[in-house]
């Protein structure tokens, strides 16, 4: 595409209520430009923010699609929707879509008294734009998120790669995912009491350490951003039936909190029989259709409906087509809860 660079005083209103504004946060540039259709345009150092650009447009103009350019290259990721009227910061970056992990040294758990390493992974931006801060997804079964070599059967949600590859492709805002490992007493730590079966019942100390021990130390740690709004739990199977129950009790931490392929059959379906209380949460729940509790999952999501949850504005349900029970058919299907929650664009800092 061929660009039309035009002179500042051209593009630019002055600062007025009737303005359009976008600032743009980026250390140390020596220059930022705006690109919205076939213009370029120069962006204003804001003398009394460093890292701080400016560009405004008119009212009339509507609403606008752009993106900051920086020595001439556009930023990684999808365009920037303003909408007129609008005074919106953006936080982009300029280099590769591809994050880190970072493994934690054990963080003791007061509440079930043991420890367990954290997998974090934090996205692309991270090191090269230190004004962003970021939502944080919890999710259960650390080892079996990143890395195939530590994965319970050998295969990996991958989901560095998928979340790096969502953002590329401006699907996805950037996110932290903070992966909790599991311990031997998984089984006990992920559920509700009990199982006429298999027991259970520590899932209430697990929901203590994952909000009193786990969040504290990350939002301490990391540039987070740590409202609910901007925080989600999820989880398979298990950790599926748990991710839901954790947002139920405390819907003052977390907004959105998905569970593939939950075990509600867990207790005689006893999530079925009694649902969760309609609150202010985003719920997704999926099933594939092969031997993985489909029938279950239908049941839940009717039992979250009689609640008054509704499809497609705070609960949403997929039937994975010849999904199994398994780290490659998760893999394959997270995109879907992690583009619902966190859409490019719909983080505000």
């Amino acid at each position: 595409m061929k660009f039309i660079t035009i002179a500042l005083a051209g593009a630019v209103l002055a600062t007025s209520a009737s303005a359009t504004t976008v600032r743009i946060h980026y250390p140390d540039a020596a220059a930022i430009q705006v690109q919205h259709g076939t213009t370029v345009a120069s962006a204003t150092r804001d003398p009394n923010a460093p890292g701080v650009w400016r560009y405004h447009w008119p009212d009339a103009a509507g609403a606008i699609t752009m993106r900051p350019l920086f020595k001439g290259a556009p930023s990684t990721g999808g365009a920037y929707k303003i909408a007129a009227g609008a005074s919106v910061d953006i936080y982009p970056f300029f280099g590769a879509a591809t994050g880190k992990v970072a493994i934690t040294e054990a963080i003791a758990s007061p509440q079930l008294g043991n420890a367990r390493q954290l997998r974090i992974y934090t996205p692309p931006s991270y090191g090269e734009n230190p004004a962003k801060r970021y939502p944080v997804i919890y999710m259960h079964d650390g080892q079996n998120l990143f890395d195939p070599k530590t994965a319970s059967f050998g295969t990996a949600w991958d989901i560095g790669s998928t979340v790096d590859r969502l953002i590329k492709e401006g699907k996805l805002d950037e996110v932290i995912v903070v992966g909790i490992d599991n311990t031997p007493a998984r089984l006990a730590e992920y559920t509700p009491c009990c199982d006429p079966k298999y027991g259970g019942g520590q899932l209430d100390a697990y929901e203590a350490f994952v909000v009193d021990t786990v969040k504290p130390w990350v939002d301490q740690q990391l540039r987070t951003l740590p409202g609910r709004e901007h925080t989600a739990i999820m989880g398979s199977s298990l950790g599926g039936i748990a991710s839901l129950i954790i947002a139920s009790h405390r819907a003052a931490v977390f907004s959105k909190a998905a569970g593939m392929s939950s075990s509600f059959w867990w207790n005689e379906a006893a999530m079925v029989k009694h649902p969760l209380s309609r609150l202010p949460l985003q719920l997704y729940i999926d099933a594939g259709t092969v031997d993985d509790g489909l029938e279950d999952t239908r049941a839940m999501h009717a039992a979250l409906l009689a609640q008054g949850y509704v499809d497609n504005v705070d609960l949403m349900l997929f039937e994975a087509e010849g999904g199994r029970h398994n780290e490659a058919s998760w893999a394959a299907r997270v995109d879907r809860p992690l583009t619902w929650f966190f859409p490019w664009g719909g983080t505000r800092q």
